[in-house]
């Protein structure tokens, strides 16, 4: 009945399949940014693209995306065993169709088997994107595209499986935080990465690419602050902290009129001179902070203030409680 329901109301079908477009949309920009500016200069930012490009050193022939089915699959099946339904439709989507995206720009990418295989950067795009002599510069723009995919993937209630199934897993089984067993996981993928790539089991011998795990954390930490951006959105309130004289009538009708917001009256004391104070409590937007400041200067310049960042901030005038089922990076 509510399959018919969601069906026939057109808010709730065109919800569905906005959702869907979006996963498939940070699918492709995730495949995107592993094909062009990661994958031909063999950085390994982890996960199990990471630890694919890895092994694609060692068997040129199959493609990375081929390579990740390998993991992908027997990781669903196990998340399926161990973790039950919290995966979801979604995140099985999206863990079995980044991995075909990625195979299929990577065919229209390159011109030959041959120049696919070696992954020969001069050879993207008829050579038009070749970015071999700023590997810093691809880095970047590969770690920001990851972030980009991976966090317009998860925003709709799903992730891209991989190590993020196993850090599940780690963390029911092991105790270990989810955000640690990530970390623990990406450590030994990019571990990985420098000996057979850097040092050269591989078959390339000890060369310069022993440098390129330096550029690998550099691409997970700038994937994992854009994904958490992307998420979660820019997050710029202030908490203030006004300890004053009671009642502090004027600076009151300033939050209420002006700013048109509220605010919280704590009664408190000093420590040391046991005289009774008022305390507000005050989250403000960034851009307010200076009026604000300015407003208790002229209103109450023998105040005691504090500023400080609001991690997350919600209730009217802010955001939504997450449900339970919403993705909050740690």
């Amino acid at each position: 009945m509510n399959k018919i329901k969601q069906f026939f109301e057109p808010s709730l079908h065109l919800s569905w399949w906005a959702d869907w477009f979006v996963i498939i949309l940070g699918c492709v920009i995730l495949a995107s940014g592993f094909v062009f500016f990661i994958n031909p200069y063999n950085i390994v930012p982890g996960g199990i693209y990471g630890l694919s490009i890895v092994i694609h050193n060692l068997l040129p022939s199959l493609q990375i995306g081929t390579i990740s089915y390998a993991f992908e699959i027997p990781l669903l099946i196990l998340s399926l065993l161990l973790l039950g339904k919290s995966m979801g439709v979604r995140t099985i989507v999206a863990a079995l169709i980044t991995p075909l995206i990625m195979n299929g720009i990577s065919l229209l990418a390159y011109p030959s088997a041959d120049a696919l295989a070696a992954l020969d950067p001069s050879q993207i795009l008829g050579g038009n994107l070749n970015l071999s002599n700023h590997i810093m510069l691809t880095t970047i723009i590969g770690g920001t595209m990851i972030g980009i995919g991976a966090g317009l993937v998860a925003r709709n209630r799903a992730t891209g499986g991989g190590t993020d199934i196993v850090a599940m897993i780690m963390q029911k089984y092991l105790h270990i935080r989810f955000s640690k067993s990530i970390l623990i996981v990406d450590a030994l993928v990019v571990l990985s990465g420098f000996i057979i790539i850097g040092i050269g089991i591989g078959g390339k011998g000890m060369s310069s690419d022993c440098y390129l795990s330096f550029y690998s954390l550099i691409a997970i930490y700038i994937s994992s602050r854009v994904l958490s951006l992307v998420i979660n959105g820019f997050k710029n309130e202030k908490i203030i902290f006004v300890i004053g004289a009671k009642r502090m009538e004027k600076l009151r009708d300033y939050i209420l009129t002006d700013l048109d917001r509220s605010a919280t009256c704590i009664k408190s004391s000093g420590l040391y001179s046991g005289k009774e104070k008022d305390m507000l409590f005050l989250v403000v937007k960034e851009k307010e902070v200076t009026r604000v400041k300015q407003m208790i200067k002229e209103a109450e310049p023998d105040s005691f203030v504090v500023i400080t960042d609001a991690y997350d901030t919600y209730g009217e005038g802010f955001r939504d409680l997450p449900n339970t089922r919403e993705i909050t990076p740690e």
